[in-house]
């Protein structure tokens, strides 16, 4: 039996695209912010594309916030990618306009910072490094992954998380954090719709996780 997955719509992110790679991989997808839709689902996918505090903004109106909340609280699978992913920090030293800036929303701990790298952004294919035990990379360890970011987090402060979260890195001018696996709650700095097979063989792995 196919798992549902709800691609949260919040206004941001290459939602089409996404729709198409789960689809293709075999899930039965609905994409809607509606909340009991999106608390019930096997998978909730966060897309993000753009800056990060107009995703959180957009997030937050959304009811996005409490859903990814909601789910986690009920530990039920939530995958945030790029931009989706980097919301699920406490928050990012990005420029912005808005003002106050909106807080990150808190489930990993840490901060969103620049690239210090030669060439920003980073935008391409490169390699990441996953930490043993990880379930996303079984089978693409050795691929090469899509990424098209600016802003990454450094380092993930594992000591303000219970258990012990699997996390992948990659290396552009320094190393940042390129995915992480904590129970219920995962994402990718990379997009696995825009990684070809191995980004769908990532998606798969994790829809063999629900």
């Amino acid at each position: 039996m196919s798992k549902h997955v709800v691609v949260l719509d919040y206004g941001s992110g290459n939602v089409r695209s996404v729709v198409r790679m789960l689809e293709r991989v075999g899930a039965q997808v609905t994409l809607t912010a509606d909340r009991q839709a999106a608390v019930r689902a096997d998978g909730l996918y966060v897309p993000g594309v753009g800056a990060f505090h107009a995703c959180m903004t957009g997030l937050r109106t959304a009811g996005g916030a409490e859903i990814i909340a909601d789910r986690l609280r009920l530990g039920r699978p939530v995958l945030g990618v790029c931009v989706g992913f980097q919301v699920l920090f406490d928050g990012s030293t990005e420029p912005t306009s808005i003002q106050p800036p909106p807080p990150g929303l808190g489930h990993f701990a840490g901060i969103v910072e620049r690239l210090d790298a030669p060439v920003v952004p980073h935008m391409g294919w490169s390699n990441v490094t996953p930490a043993p035990g990880s379930r996303l990379f079984d089978g693409v360890r050795d691929e090469r992954f899509y990424f098209v970011h600016s802003y990454a987090a450094r380092r993930l402060d594992a000591s303000r998380i219970g258990g012990e979260p699997v996390v992948t890195t990659a290396e552009h001018g320094t190393s940042f954090v390129a995915a992480i696996e904590d129970g219920a709650l995962a994402g990718t700095q990379f997009h696995p719709e825009k990684s070809g097979d191995a980004g769908a063989q990532l998606v798969d792995n994790w829809l063999r996780t629900l």
